[in-house]
């Protein structure tokens, strides 16, 4: 066996790991964010809205305090931030719509790196029909993260788009070689960022409380539960507080 040779054999073993471990890690990363979305749905359906209904009465007291006191610059402050949390709090749980967010701004260099892009990646300038189908799929990505005005996510394409092993023609020992040597690159780059994203996911506050909850179940704990009764307490408290201040102005 020739010595290029060998070392294709030892790099396409490299990269059977490689793809082995980039595929427990994207694995692990969709399940770790499927399991979060679902304890979080679970968490605003069960004490989410009582903590947004808190928040609304919490706001509902503030305004009513602060027409009492229309002088009183520190009242008129306190419910509109009491306001600005309800608000919130109704957005978390899913009971108010959230505003979407501003258009991104088309700066000068977000168009010069779509520009970059598109003189390098276009799908005329393929050759076959395999590299204009292949240049499609990119230009496709460059023109939603143009659309989302995200000129690092062009940037990283047109790196991607110059290190992609699907770019090189052959099947030969050098052109195999090449190919494999991008092929672990680019696996290598794709497993980092799983990993990075699966440190981010697991050290998010949602994530922890998760972990906090599944603990306290596992040893026959109901923290949710408990939270919701202290909830529907404080609500009920709040409720009469507001009907007293609602008569005291009435009165006054």
């Amino acid at each position: 066996m020739l010595p290029e040779e060998q070392e294709l054999t030892r790099l396409e073993s490299e990269l059977a790991t490689l793809e082995d471990q980039v595929v427990t890690a994207e694995e692990t990363l969709e399940t770790l964010k499927v399991e979060t979305a679902q304890f979080q749905y679970h968490y605003y359906q069960t004490v989410g809205r009582l903590f947004a209904e808190l928040d609304r009465l919490i706001a509902q007291i503030a305004r009513v305090a602060a027409g009492l006191e229309l002088d009183n610059a520190e009242a008129q402050a306190q419910a509109e931030a009491a306001e600005q949390q309800a608000k919130k709090s109704a957005e978390e749980a899913g009971l108010a719509e959230k505003q979407p967010p501003p258009p991104p701004e088309i700066t000068p260099e977000l168009k010069q790196a779509f520009r970059q892009a598109a003189k390098l990646m276009h799908p005329d300038r393929a050759t076959t029909d395999a590299e204009r189908n292949r240049r499609n799929a990119i230009m496709a990505k460059v023109n939603v993260a143009y659309e989302k005005g995200d000129k690092a996510a062009i940037e990283k394409l047109i790196i991607e788009f110059g290190h992609d092993p699907e770019a090189i023609i052959g099947e030969d020992v050098s052109a195999r070689l090449v190919k494999t040597i991008r092929r672990i690159a680019q696996l290598r780059r794709r497993l980092d960022q799983a990993q990075q994203e699966i440190a981010a996911q697991t050290a998010h506050e949602l994530y922890e409380l998760k972990l906090t909850v599944t603990e306290a179940e596992a040893m026959g704990g109901n923290p949710l539960g408990d939270l919701e009764r202290q909830l529907r307490q404080q609500i009920s408290e709040k409720q009469i507080e507001l009907e007293m201040i609602r008569q005291q102005r009435v009165s006054g």
